[in-house]
């Protein structure tokens, strides 16, 4: 039994959700998001909450069940309040800006590196903090996790991109006899 999936969902106000034949449509404040859903796992929203229980009772319905749940409850927070991750990219000589649709990095290479910006994607570059903002919590932290992919943080100098909360063990350099 899923803990998560047993809890009822509380819609906010200024808030909507519909389903169209397995797909829930979450509208609010900062937008509207979209997600299809297999019919293993029925979704019945009533006055000011969303419910879900499994059709049939199997292994593969009971992952889904607090699954399912988690997503939805992203997706509302998402159209009400946003998701946001901070990136910091420590380092000499390591800048990054933002220019227009693209995001351009140099990391020490012999070439700039420039990522392109996903649709719904809001990103601001100042001074050595990239924060990454926007409604899809998967958009918003895949993005992050492919950025900081790009230059992970060394343990000898710190060197590289780290979330804001992230701690990077140090270990010791070479000493001299």
């Amino acid at each position: 039994m899923s803990r998560i999936g047993k809890k009822g969902i509380q819609i906010p106000d200024k808030t909507e959700i519909s389903i169209n034949s397995g797909a829930v449509l979450v509208k609010g404040p900062k937008g509207s998001l979209e997600r299809n859903f297999r019919p293993d796992i029925s979704i019945v929203i009533s006055d000011k909450s969303v419910s879900l229980t499994p059709a049939k009772e199997n292994k593969q319905t009971k992952a889904l069940w607090g699954t399912y749940a988690s997503h939805i409850k992203n997706m509302i927070k998402g159209v009400n309040d946003g998701f946001e991750k901070k990136l910091i990219l420590e380092g000499v000589g390591f800048k990054s800006q933002v220019n227009g649709p693209k995001l351009v990095l140099a990391l020490g290479f012999s070439h700039p590196v420039e990522v392109v910006i996903p649709e719904g994607l809001n990103v601001k570059a100042e001074k050595n903090v990239l924060t990454m903002s926007g409604i899809d919590k998967e958009l918003v932290g895949s993005f992050s996790a492919k950025i900081r992919d790009l230059k992970k943080p060394e343990p000898y100098k710190g060197k590289g991109f780290r979330y804001f909360d992230e701690v990077i063990r140090r270990k010791q350099g070479k000493r001299s006899v």
